[in-house]
């Protein structure tokens, strides 16, 4: 006979139950229309105590009563036995209950996977009242079975639901533990370490009675040793941390145990093709790979972590990778997987280098495809690199990351590869090939001259060209000529960019001479030869259906359009050149294309298409990190809010983008200035001058956007006067620019010496941050 089994037959719950809130509401819901409800997830992740939550909530909806039958630790074969005796039955399971009402919660099934899936089968068809709740690193895999994936507590922030279990069970094992605004960051990395794990969590949590969380955060390098003070009547597999990891490891197959091992040999994440590369091999062919990580995907210890470039995308948990690193280690494989890894990533790298070669004509969304990937694996590229310095071996890292040179410079991304590739090329390896040491090291120069240091540039733009050049190396020689020509802006570099571009017969090489000329023809006022290079990049760029180059011609043409007055031919480029790249995160081009856009609006008046251009531009930049960029763009916010009237925050972005740019004051810069002074006094432009050189990049973005001033400081201001302002005598010296005169006929007109009025006239260039006669004759007209 079934036993009276209800609600108070479920166990107390032993302290407050944090979080889950929005999971247990989804999952009452959930149980309501289905007969047979899967909990899956990783060991710790906190199954057993959400489905005790949530059989506590649906019990009464089950007169018949609801049952915890515990299955860790049993023995195969004695399943039905262990069930009957939890629900006091003696004779049949399914005869017996007949048609009652019952909800069973089968904990733990992963012992006895199989035998739960035939009984449950059984159960729910013999049985029309019966519902189970089971829960198990893996899918019971009956009929009608839903799987529910436990996702780990939310880490983002100090509100998360992580932070809050942290928060109440430190508080239960040190009564006076508070979070304050110091602990308050700390807990919160702690959190995001643990991957929002919450037996990992309590188990931290509770070491705060012996440790501080500053330094629970530092020893998280060896968590297994730390998180090893679980409560004495827990379970055995959830006392350490080490215990609960190892508890699952045990249940896997052979085949499965090293393929989990040999997926720590990726940092971050790897897809499908890179599993197969990498960790087949002896005890595993290349054709099951794919079949065991599926089954570890189902056991909860792989994670599916979304697409990249199209294709599903894996991680193991931060935890699940430390243990199966020490596996790997003990293995005696982990120097094999690291070559491994390394080569399949040079493999997937020579694929880049191929598409963009010479002829290939790669359609864009294949460019894009790898443009994404590569995106999506920068941690494993910086891993591999990382492998080749340790062990003295650069050759095929220098390989990789030469092959990604357009993915590396291209994008606006910080990939932090400059430091690796010094450390690289420092490496004493004679067997490097001359070639592959030059273009690397031109390389290395072109991130230089990406984080604006010139000097550094320049040395490995000399030095890499000449080891392309010694090894008769044409297309390393193109590169690098380029790169020279980017950095001086000389008319005969720029002429031997474009002859040594074309004899490569690379296109790609073509059009950024093109662009180089096209640039400098721009910063220096001729506009005729700016448009000329910047249309040649864009019809090469359609012959090879580059999107990117495309963008580059497009935002040039936008430029020289917008100097010339032609604001709707500017915004037509613009707006073409943003469509391009929409599914590629080109920041750098992307930004571009929203300020220019901004700027336009700002020239015909429109504010408030101006400011939503605007805030777009300064929001990417600020979250991509990029410093230049947030400089440039608060320059333009300081034009903004300088039309609609709001001058002290025009003062204090134009300052703070002077400072952030680490530039002088220009032309710019005095059109903001100048009806601020006139609106204000000189004596509080000079304060506010003062004040918003000191902003951070965080408070000036902050002030843009939200209109956040800066709290006044604690010590008084000096003024600061701003160089950007002409001196009467170079005003005149500027007039009388604007009215055409040479540096001789102005010397005659003020009866001043030549040399004079060159040295003004310098002056005048470097206040104004112009470097031509027309510019300044530009300004003054425009300022009048």
């Amino acid at each position: 006979m079934l036993r009276s089994v209800d609600f108070a037959n479920l166990p107390a719950e032993p302290n407050t139950f944090v979080g889950r809130e929005s999971d247990v509401d989804e999952l009452v819901h959930l149980m309501r229309v289905s007969r047979a409800v899967t909990l899956c997830g990783a060991g710790g992740i906190g199954k057993t105590r959400l489905a005790l939550r949530l059989t506590a909530r649906i019990a009464s909806s089950h007169p018949g009563g609801a049952c915890l039958i515990e299955l860790a630790d049993l023995e195969k074969g004695a399943l039905r036995g262990h069930v009957a005796a939890a629900l006091g039955i003696a004779g049949d399971l399914a005869e017996t209950i007949g048609d009652r009402r019952v909800l069973l919660l089968l904990d733990n099934c992963e012992p006895v996977i199989g035998e739960c899936a035939e009984l449950c089968r059984d159960l729910l068809s013999a049985c029309p009242g019966v519902t189970v709740l089971a829960t198990s690193r893996e899918p019971l895999r009956v009929p009608g079975e839903t799987v529910w994936r436990v996702p780990p507590l939310s880490v983002s922030g100090p509100e998360s639901e992580a932070v809050r279990l942290f928060v109440a069970r430190a508080t239960a094992a040190r009564p006076a533990f508070e979070l304050t605004e110091e602990t308050r960051p700390l807990v919160v990395e702690l959190c995001q370490a643990l991957d929002g794990l919450p037996l990992a969590i309590e188990l931290a949590a509770a070491m705060v009675r012996v440790l501080s969380v500053g330094q629970l955060v530092e020893r998280l390098d060896d968590r297994f040793r730390l998180l090893a003070g679980g409560a004495r009547t827990a379970p055995a597999r959830h006392r350490t941390l080490r215990a609960a990891v190892d508890w699952s490891y045990r249940l896997l197959s052979p085949q499965e145990r090293l393929l989990l091992r040999r997926t720590a040999a990726f940092r971050s994440s790897w897809t499908l093709d890179l599993a197969e590369w990498v960790c087949s091999g002896p005890g595993l062919a290349e054709e099951d790979v794919l079949p065991r990580l599926c089954d570890l995907v189902d056991k909860s210890l792989v994670a599916l972590d979304g697409e990249v470039a199209g294709q599903a995308r894996y991680r193991l948990l931060e935890t699940v990778r430390e243990y199966a690193l020490e596996q790997l280690v003990e293995s005696g494989e982990e120097a094999e997987l690291r070559r491994r890894h390394l080569a399949a990533l040079a493999r997937l790298s020579g694929r880049v280098r191929e598409a963009l070669a010479p002829g290939a004509r790669t359609s864009w969304p294949v460019v894009e495809r790898y443009i994404n990937l590569f995106d999506g694996l920068k941690a494993e590229v910086s891993s591999a690199c990382d492998w080749s310095i340790a062990i003295g071996m650069p050759e095929a890292a220098l390989g990789l990351l030469t092959d990604l040179r357009f993915l590396l410079i291209g994008s606006g991304r910080k990939l932090d590869m400059a430091e690796r590739l010094d450390r690289l090329l420092a490496l004493d390896a004679p067997q490097v090939p001359q070639a592959l040491r030059g273009q690397a090291t031109i390389l290395r120069g072109e991130l230089a001259l990406a984080a604006g240091d010139v000097e550094p540039a320049l040395r490995h733009a000399r030095a890499g060209l000449d080891l392309c050049a010694a090894a008769k190396d044409v297309y390393g020689e193109a590169v690098g000529t380029i790169v020279l020509a980017q950095l001086t802006g000389e008319q005969e570099a720029l002429n031997r960019a474009l002859e040594t571009a074309r004899r490569s017969g690379d296109l790609i090489l073509e059009s950024l001479a093109h662009g180089t000329r096209a640039r400098f023809g721009l910063d220096q006022g001729r506009l005729h030869e700016a448009q000329r290079g910047f249309q040649e990049v864009l019809s090469i760029s359609e012959e090879l259906d580059n999107h990117y180059g495309q963008t580059f011609g497009h935002i040039g043409l936008a430029q020289v359009a917008r100097r010339t007055g032609d604001l709707a031919t500017a915004r037509r480029h613009y707006e073409s050149g943003l469509r391009l790249l929409r599914h590629v995160d080109a920041r750098q081009h992307i930004v571009s294309c929203l300020a220019g856009l901004g700027r336009v609006a700002l020239d015909l008046g429109d504010l408030v298409e101006a400011r939503a251009r605007l805030t777009e531009a300064l929001v990417l930049s600020r979250d991509a990190g990029l410093r230049a960029g947030i400089a440039r763009r608060l320059g333009t916010w300081a034009v903004l809010v300088t039309a609609e009237g709001d001058h002290r925050r025009a003062v204090l972005l134009a300052a703070a983008s002077v400072a952030l740019g680490g530039r002088q004051p220009d032309a710019r810069t005095e059109d903001v200035l100048r009806p601020a002074r006139e609106s204000l006094g000189e004596a509080v432009v000079g304060v506010l001058w003062a004040e918003g050189t000191s902003l951070t990049a965080d408070q000036a973005v902050a002030c843009a956007l939200d209109g956040a001033l800066p709290a006044p400081p604690a010590d008084p201001v000096v003024p600061v006067n701003q160089d950007s302002r002409l001196t009467a005598r170079e005003r005149e010296i500027a007039e009388l620019v604007a009215r055409g005169l040479s540096n001789r006929a102005i010397a005659d007109e003020l009866v001043i010496s030549p040399a004079t009025v060159a040295r003004h006239v310098a002056n005048i260039l470097a206040k104004l941050g112009f470097s031509t006669r027309t510019q300044i004759a530009a300004w003054v007209i425009g300022s009048r």
